[in-house]
């Protein structure tokens, strides 16, 4: 079966894989969601917030490649 979403992104005859955009999307999502951590004071209960930010970055890569962006 063929997928019907490019496997590329083009910008100016340049080629990127698609995991770049997912990345960047990822970490403002995750910075987003750390932010509001931090403002509801929730961040205090936790033992490594860097692990914590790279975990949620990770789980928001999974969830937009899966859901939303196909490659």
């Amino acid at each position: 079966m063929t997928n019907p979403f490019p496997h590329e992104l083009s910008i100016d005859d340049v080629y990127y894989s698609p995991l770049i955009l997912v990345a960047f999307l990822a970490f403002i999502a995750a910075l987003i969601t750390v932010m509001v951590l931090n403002k509801l004071k929730l961040t205090r209960y936790l033992y490594a917030p860097s692990y914590v930010f790279i975990a949620i970055m990770a789980l928001y890569v999974v969830l937009i490649d899966t859901y939303w962006i196909k490659f």
